[in-house]
């Protein structure tokens, strides 16, 4: 946004967050919610809308909501209802959606993003729609025909709307990257962006200095971090330069176009009273007691930001390190597994967020579908600090291998002679043959010139393969060069 207009215009962001609870069966009937089944597999009378069918709250759901809005420090509201969101679409069976309207489950919470506390002005739980597939000659624009899915219709959702308090694309990324860090933690979702488990509109206005905010655009289901970034750059270019020519902002929904890069217009942006909400008859109201939000409060987990405060406190950790081992729950507890089977805390962190993450981004892969074990890891790093390989060996020989194949470390060191050689005689001698071979670069290294004694190491290195122990190498360098 480092254009001439971008000095003109402040930008607000608001965020609306659909996250899929993680129950088996949908929210009113006990369909599964299983990804990926043949179309209209997952369905019923009830999430299919025919007429005097009745919805069953999925208990189990209600438990999930209460957990996320405790652990986004929102009042809970023992008394809540839902509500019929009128609006026709295709992939909506009923021709209207069960939502909450005035009286949501979760009110007032916040969520810190590192330099502010971003506020959470309520969650309340829904429905979702299914999916329309557009297909023929051309996808999206200009199909033949489309086809209805109604295996996501019913699947049980939360929505997270946070207060305008965004101000940049960086802001807004980091607030959906904490937001699926909290849900993963509580498992009440399962973050994936791909499956549109969690998604997201973007609600944006500009204003100037002192003036009062613009009319905002919301673009709908934009389903990446990167995309976010993406849509609220173009649509602060668009607005912008819209208001540079004088013109208006037009208040409507718009869709994001990940090939583009571009937002486009849906449909003209609903106010609330154009969806006609009234109270769900089919449903009584939602009574909580307060010993339910309770108990599901004492099962709260430790949450990210919480766990980055102990990992530096009680690991040494520093706050970088402690930060990118806590952004995925399984990295996080695949690190503790491991320091609790002996292994150094800053050693086992090193390799997590080192090595091992770079395997992990090169193969497209997440730990849990790689060979790896907690014990493997611990053992390898037992075996560098005891001397028996080096940090080279461990890298470049051992680790793929157990990531790959999850063999045995010992095992692995002894058919491929990996041990390191920590003979001090023998390394002594290969050192002084090294010497013998580098008369004109001995004599420059003892006239000052100290940068030569890595040509040193790296030749005795070459010699034995990598197999010597650094720390005698040194140790032997410096007592043969004086």
């Amino acid at each position: 946004m480092a254009t001439q207009t971008a000095q003109k215009y402040n930008i607000v962001i608001g965020l609306e967050v659909h996250a899929q609870l993680k129950t088996k069966s949908k929210l009113f009937c006990s369909c599964s919610t299983e990804f990926g089944k043949e179309a209209n597999a997952n369905t019923c009378p009830v999430c299919m809308g025919y007429p005097g069918v009745l919805p069953v709250l999925n208990d189990q759901a209600v438990n999930y909501a209460i957990k996320a809005g405790l652990a986004l420090d929102c009042q809970i509201d023992l008394n809540s209802k839902f509500d019929r969101k009128q609006y026709f679409y295709p992939d909506l069976p009923k021709g209207y959606q069960i939502s909450q309207f005035d009286k949501p489950i979760c009110n007032h919470g916040k969520l810190n993003i590192g330099n502010k506390d971003v506020r959470i002005l309520r969650i309340h739980m829904e429905e979702d729609a299914g999916k329309l597939v557009h297909a023929g000659a051309e996808r999206l624009h200009g199909s033949d025909y489309s086809l209805v899915d109604l295996n996501r219709a019913s699947t049980p959702l939360i929505e997270i709307v946070s207060e305008p308090d965004m101000t940049n694309a960086e802001e807004a990324i980091a607030y959906v990257k904490e937001l699926r860090k909290v849900l993963l933690y509580t498992d009440v979702c399962d973050g994936n962006m791909q499956e549109g488990s969690l998604r997201c509109d973007v609600n944006i206005s500009l204003n100037k200095e002192g003036e009062p905010w613009g009319t905002r655009a919301e673009i709908k289901n934009v389903n990446s971090f990167r995309s976010i970034g993406r849509a609220i750059e173009y649509e602060y270019k668009r607005q912008s330069e819209l208001l540079d020519k004088g013109e208006k902002v037009v208040q409507e929904t718009r869709l994001f176009d990940e090939n583009t890069g571009k937002t486009h217009s849906m449909r003209g942006k609903e106010d609330a009273h154009d969806y006609r909400y009234f109270p769900e008859p089919d449903l009584l109201p939602l009574t909580l007691l307060q010993e339910r939000i309770e108990k599901m409060r004492a099962e709260l987990p430790e949450l990210p930001q919480q766990r980055k405060k102990r990992y530096i406190a009680e690991f040494n950790l520093n706050e970088d390190t402690a930060h990118n081992l806590t952004e995925e729950i399984a990295i996080s507890n695949f690190f503790e597994e491991t320091v609790a089977k002996g292994a150094s805390a800053v050693k086992a962190a090193n390799w997590l967020n080192g090595t091992i993450a770079a395997y992990l981004n090169e193969n497209k892969k997440s730990l849990t579908e790689t060979k790896l074990t907690t014990s493997l890891l611990a053992q390898m790093i037992s075996l560098i600090d005891k001397g028996t390989i080096s940090d080279n060996i461990a890298k470049n020989d051992i680790i793929g291998e157990l990531l790959e194949n999850g063999t045995d470390v010992e095992k692995l060191i002894a058919e491929k002679g990996l041990a390191q050689i920590t003979d001090t005689s023998a390394i002594e001698a290969m050192i002084q043959e090294v010497l013998d071979a580098n008369q004109k670069q001995v004599e420059e290294f003892r006239a000052g010139n100290e940068k030569l004694k890595g040509f040193f190491v790296g030749q005795v290195m070459k010699k034995t393969q990598g197999k010597a122990s650094p720390q005698i190498i040194n140790e032997t360098l410096a007592k043969l060069l004086g």
